[in-house]
């Protein structure tokens, strides 16, 4: 075995470990694991000895970013990003240039170093907040669930919008094109219908196939393929990759429980928390351990200046964001007003407020700004590359670090950490599935055979108990273990279609269907197995 080989097995196994040591630290502390994990992977760039890992962009986009998006994706209910539609666009279309070309003028009033044109770089790369982290750290700090909806949904789409106008902000500097507005627009409309249009037909060709497989290994294999087709599929079309993987994702989510068995599904649940938490605390800790690459090219840049220019940089960022979430919270809701004719709650000052604070950049800002060329088309060096990856990593730091930590206390102190989820109508939704299979009871119960009607009488009565207090408990009393087995299986039937009808109708979200799929799968999984 080639020795280059060894050493890359050497440094994924070591990854890997810091990956579980951190992570279980990270638990028991009680913080984000990607804040804990970036950290830490800034503390073992001070190792002696430990290998100079670089972050390679073509990885990032190729093979992480994928299986990533689209497990974010399917976890998004549909539902709620439907119906923060508008604040979403607004933010992921809207905050992203005005970040854009309020960094570039800032660049040019009060940076010596950067023009506007490099500041058109800086603010595409860092103006995309980022799906992974933004998935990762809002469901750990106790956000309110209509921000983690608008969070998850606005890291989902704007990464579009960003990387078109890194394109043309590159395009500007390397080849001195100057792009219209017209081609801007007619740009981001490609890669918008085109980039869902293809993720769409991926998602519709991979639905078809799962029906005809019965078989987990394979159904979860063309699952993880589906990511990166869509993926591959878009990129070669010149659309949006990234859009294309969110679409396909949002589809199956829709589709999976019409084609995933119970046991596939719980298999399904393990998979991906496993490929979520392995690539993401990779991609954390592969953050920190950047720093000796950003300070390696940083020669010539007095100390004071850089933190001058850092901090600038972060609280520009930050200020722009919080700018721009006021109005376009207030005009979303208005939009919404008017286009669904019902009147709309103007959202809370300080709901709005923690949104504008949450504006987490992280890995695909990295990889983005190490993808800039090193040259431009007349052989001269990439003006200013490393400062903007210096900048670029700063504002990563900050509003993954700084601004992780400190939602916690924030939200206590505006007083939102006792908003709940959608416990309501998930209550409602258990009441109408043991309604639904009490029905079922009372309807196919035959009293010409009494060992069957004991056994309804017995169901019955635990599903009475169920109902009273909205919690399960276990069916006492003999009962024949067939009849028992077959009228258990069709009642978790029932209470399984009675839940999808009710996501279906829009009464509960992905989320609650999700929840309460899994545990019927449990049931009917451990029924099986009896």
């Amino acid at each position: 075995m080639h020795s280059g080989v060894k050493d890359l097995q050497t440094v994924l196994l070591l990854l890997l470990l810091f990956v579980v040591i951190f992570g279980y630290l990270a638990r028991k502390m009680k913080v984000a694991y990607p804040i804990v994990l970036v950290v830490a992977g800034l503390f073992l760039t001070f190792i002696p000895g430990l290998p100079k890992i670089t972050l390679d962009p073509e990885v990032i986009f190729l093979v992480v970013l994928p299986p990533l998006l689209f497990h974010a994706a399917w976890e998004t209910s549909w539902r709620e990003f439907r119906a923060n539609i508008f604040t979403i666009f607004l933010l992921a279309f809207g905050l992203v240039g005005f970040t854009v070309f309020g960094v570039a003028m800032a660049s040019e009033l009060w940076f010596s170093l950067l023009y506007w044109q490099t500041g058109l770089v800086l603010g595409a790369v860092i103006a995309p907040t980022d799906a992974i982290a933004a998935a990762s750290i809002a469901k750990r700090v106790g956000l309110p669930q209509r921000i983690t909806d608008i969070l998850e949904g606005e890291s989902l789409v704007n990464d579009a919008t960003g990387l078109l106008a890194l394109e043309f902000a590159v395009a500007l500097i390397v080849s001195g094109e100057k792009p219209t507005l017209a081609a801007g627009a007619l740009r981001l409309s490609y890669l918008l219908v085109a980039g869902i249009g293809i993720g769409v037909a991926v998602g519709w060709i991979v639905h078809w196939v799962q029906h005809h497989i019965d078989h987990g290994p394979i159904e979860l294999t063309l699952d993880l393929i589906s990511a990166y087709a869509a993926y591959i599929a878009a990129e070669q079309l010149h659309a949006s990759g990234v859009l294309s993987v969110v679409a396909c994702g949002f589809y199956l989510s829709r589709k999976s429980s019409s084609f995933f068995s119970p046991s596939v599904r719980l298999q399904a649940y393990a998979l991906w928390d496993t490929v979520d938490f392995v690539l993401n605390g990779l991609v954390f800790v592969l953050i920190g351990l950047q720093l000796p690459l950003v300070l390696a090219g940083l020669h010539g840049y007095k100390t004071t200046t850089l933190v001058f220019y850092a901090a600038s940089v972060n609280a520009l960022v930050i200020v722009l964001r919080l700018l721009w979430v006021y109005p376009s919270s207030y005009l979303a809701c208005i939009i919404r007003t008017r286009v669904r004719k019902t009147p709309e709650r103007m959202p809370p000052v300080k709901e709005i407020f923690v949104t504008g604070w949450t504006g987490m950049r992280g890995v695909v800002a990295l990889a983005a700004v190490l993808s800039l060329p090193l040259t431009l088309a007349n052989g001269d060096p990439f003006p200013r590359r490393n400062l903007l990856i210096f900048l670029t990593f700063s504002v990563i730091l900050v509003t993954l670090v700084l601004q992780g930590l400190t939602l916690p206390p924030l939200i206590r102190a505006l007083g939102l950490d006792s908003a709940t989820g959608p416990d309501c109508e998930e209550d409602e939704a258990r009441r109408l599935m043991l309604q639904a299979a009490l029905t079922y009871i009372e309807t196919t119960r035959n009293p010409d055979h009494p060992e069957v009607t004991k056994v309804f009488d017995d169901i019955a009565g635990h599903l009475q108990a169920r109902l009273a207090g909205l919690q399960t408990q276990p069916a006492e009393g003999a009962t024949p273990h067939n009849h028992y087995l077959q009228i258990s299986t069709d009642l978790l039937r029932i209470e399984r279609e009675t839940a999808l009808q009710l996501r279906n109708d829009g009464h509960i979200s992905d989320t609650v269907l999700r929840k309460l799929e899994r545990e019927l799968d449990l049931s009917e999984t451990r029924m099986s197995a009896i």
